[in-house]
């Protein structure tokens, strides 16, 4: 698969920063993102991978209300922490921003005034939620019930997260406000609409021509396009967003789950701009029908990637490519329980380094369970279980056997082949086989199942190991040996490119001590293909991994439970991360 010269943007979701991400929303978005671009970068592509912090909304200005803060302040601080922690967690980003940005806003206030010319947003009188109690105006999140669809007790007002449905808060049945739990009054407000019907068969021609859409996000698609779909409001009576541009508009904002998805172009604007090229640029390749658009989600997402923002891009009018594919996990659980911050189940992603502190295992663990096509479950003893079984003692231990064997037998110089049996040639082909299975793997983004393949380069490591016995042939015939250890060689080889993606430090670690002075990163996929050139010097041969105990971790999560007393006690979300984040910054 030849990938060189073309273009990807690469987008994962953008958090909503009212508090730190946890390991669920990690591996839906940022992290399963960041090893696609890894992927895309080692196979020639030009990548430009973005994301932001969603800054505005009712939540932001609800907790900013409670803590007696500005909502700016708020959001701006809760920004550059997690920014932080995706820098810790080694997500290489391109540019992550925030809703914030003068980019950013000066973009959504252009484009959906364009999309008003074009007469694709009215405006409608309606009847919407109000709490008295809080004394505002519900958004769809901060509206509460039952789904008329299929009955889950805990829909939201734009969405049923578990039949996936697209919802109104009229439609709810016993709502109440998520704030407070009290039934709302209703009471009339003007808001603008995009008309949704008016784009029906543009989004539906689009989703059924798409081959490259996986099975969930095509499925849930066309569930809603079947019900039909119906006008949605893009402004809305908080004050805390982006100032609606529409004539009459002046005390509205705009719906923050309307400008978030715009925020992938605006993203790519702003790249350039900070590489002091000018703004076109980045419209320019959203506009080029080679550009190739790949969006990183979780399941509860699908409807504003697959359906609101390509309706928004074909009402614009102005020639933007439409997602190439939207990779949707499903959920994952900790320990058989849905996240949840409020009853304090789960790990988010600051805390995940108190209890592991090598981001690596942490990125390995994540990818091997990743819910891809159903819902996964995370549990401590798995995790441990993957980390010794998989990572040290089948990935890590094949390593240092052939490194270490060359440092101690060989003189430190990487071998030549010259002697090859047919028992050489074969596993040899078997690995380069693999090889390219994971790369095709990679690119349908079957992220868990690349790097499960990946791992049997390892296996069949260690049992050719075994079998051509290098430690006895040494003694026999030391030019055979040699090259036996040069095949072995060249699967370590193909096994740091495989696994570069997903636990890329550690994969820059071996790469140095085989003997390269540069950066992985810096080399392209296809080389992987080539043996280890004789007489390099390895050096600082030690073990990438080590196991972890059920006791290590158990004493961990007791200290971790002691530090939460502390940091969900304290009053502000930024001072309650700050405890993690003084030790790795």
């Amino acid at each position: 698969m030849n990938l060189e010269g073309t273009t990807w943007i690469v987008g994962s979701a953008w958090p909503y920063v009212n508090f730190v991400p946890h390991l669920g929303n990690l591996i839906g978005s940022a992290l399963s993102a960041d090893v696609f671009a890894r992927y895309l970068r080692l196979k020639g592509a030009n990548v430009i991978f973005v994301s932001g912090s969603d800054l505005h909304g009712t939540p932001i200005e609800v907790e900013a209300r409670k803590l007696g803060v500005d909502p700016r302040e708020y959001a701006l601080k809760m920004h550059e922490i997690v920014s932080k922690l995706f820098k810790i967690w080694n997500i290489s980003y391109d540019n992550y921003t925030s809703t914030e940005t003068e980019v950013h806003i000066k973009f959504v206030r252009e484009f959906f005034l364009r999309l008003y010319e074009r007469g694709y947003i009215f405006t409608k009188e309606d009847t919407l939620p109000y709490c008295p109690v809080d004394k505002i105006f519900l958004p769809d999140r901060f509206i509460v019930g039952t789904c008329p669809y299929c009955g889950y007790e805990e829909a939201r007002g734009d969405q049923c997260e578990k039949c996936g449905a697209l919802l109104e808060p009229r439609q709810l049945k016993n709502p109440r406000c998520a704030i407070c739990g009290s039934p709302p009054e209703w009471r009339t407000t003007t808001h603008w609409y995009l008309d949704l019907p008016k784009l029906e068969e543009a989004v539906r021609k689009y989703i059924e021509s798409n081959k490259n859409l996986p099975e969930n996000v095509r499925s849930t698609s066309e569930s809603i396009l079947k019900t039909g779909l119906k006008p949605r409001a893009v402004t809305r009576d908080n004050k805390w967003g982006i100032p609606a541009p529409f004539p009459g508009a002046e005390n509205k904002t705009i719906y923050v789950w309307f400008e978030a998805v715009l925020g992938y172009i605006s993203a790519t604007i702003e790249y350039f701009i900070r590489k002091g090229e000018p703004p076109e640029k980045g419209l320019e390749i959203w506009k080029n029908e080679n550009t190739k658009v790949v969006f990183f989600i979780g399941k509860d997402n699908i409807p504003f990637h697959s359906i609101i923002l390509p309706a928004l891009l074909i009402a614009s009018g102005d020639g933007y490519v439409l997602p190439f594919t939207i990779s949707a996990t499903e959920y994952l659980l900790y320990e058989g329980q849905k996240f949840s911050k409020s009853r304090r189940v789960g790990i988010w992603i600051d805390e995940a380094l108190k209890v592991l502190d090598n981001i690596d295992y942490w990125r390995f663990v994540l990818i091997y369970i990743r819910p891809e096509n159903r819902d996964a479950n995370f549990t401590w003893d798995q995790a441990i279980d993957i980390i010794n079984s998989i990572l040290n003692d089948t990935v890590g231990n094949f390593i240092h056997r052939v490194l270490s064997f060359i440092d101690k037998r060989l003189g430190g110089k990487t071998p030549k082949i010259t002697k090859l049996t047919e028992e050489d040639e074969k596993t040899r082909n078997e690995a380069i086989k693999i090889f390219s299975e994971v790369d095709r793997l990679y690119y349908e983004i079957r992220l868990r199942e690349a790097l499960h393949r990946a791992i049997d380069i390892a296996r069949i490591g260690n049992r050719y190991l075994n079998d051509r016995r290098p430690w006895d042939l040494l003694k026999t015939d030391p030019e055979e040996a040699g090259s036996v250890i040069g095949v072995a060689l060249h699967l370590v080889k193909m096994l740091a490119f495989a696994l570069y993606p997903v636990i890329p430090s550690s994969m820059t670690r071996l790469w140095n001590m085989i003997g390269y002075d540069d950066d992985l990163s810096q080399h392209k996929w296809q080389e992987a293909l080539e043996p280890v050139r004789e007489g390099l010097q390895v050096r600082d041969v030690k073990p990438l991994f080590r196991k972890v105990s059920k006791e290590e971790i158990s004493r961990r999560l007791e200290e971790l439970s002691k530090d939460r007393q502390i940091r969900w006690g304290r009053r502000y979300p930024w001072e309650q991360v700050a405890l993690q984040l003084e030790v790795f910054t």
